[in-house]
């Protein structure tokens, strides 16, 4: 590919994996040039001035972190929120171009299968029945949290190794 240049990417139409979303919500498609800090201001005064219930957070490849990481810090700020967390392949064609016209080289184009994620935060419960749902509260990647253990933990006693 040294004798190549990337002209550029479309990410190829594809269902979302969120059909059933009420059409007051509020879509944060996270990308490579996306600030967190703008990202974050648009979708906490959405929440905040009750204009938006559910907030979707979205992102492909790279900024999958990026996307999550939003989600994350709207939930820790805006307490209450349900999440429901979906990952999915999307499909992107790359256009590559010769860097020299001299060659006999033609323009190429492959598509590729791409990681990506749709993370829904929303004040109204979602069902607790679904795969990858998060209850308000509930620790990230355990599910409903237990109230059994849910109080501080005894300290452990140091053991004396000079002994």
């Amino acid at each position: 590919m040294q004798h190549y240049w990337k002209a550029g990417f479309v990410e190829l139409p594809a269902p979302s994996p969120m059909p059933q979303l009420p059409p007051n919500t509020l879509d944060m498609r996270v990308q490579d040039g996306s600030k967190i800090r703008n990202l974050l201001e648009l979708a906490l005064s959405q929440l905040e001035r009750g204009n938006a219930r559910h907030v979707v957070f979205s992102g492909s490849g790279r900024v999958i972190g990026k996307a999550v990481s939003c989600a994350e810090i709207v939930k820790h700020r805006v307490p209450g929120l349900h999440q429901l967390t979906k990952l999915h392949f999307l499909e992107t064609e790359d256009s590559w171009v010769p860097t020299s016209p001299d060659t006999s080289l033609d323009p190429l184009t492959v598509r590729r299968h791409v990681l990506a994620v749709w993370v829904l935060l929303s004040r109204e419960p979602l069902d607790p029945n679904e795969c990858d749902y998060q209850p308000p509260g509930a620790l990230p990647g355990l599910g409903s949290t237990s109230h059994a253990n849910s109080g501080p933990r005894p300290r452990r006693r140091v053991r004396d190794t000079w002994s």
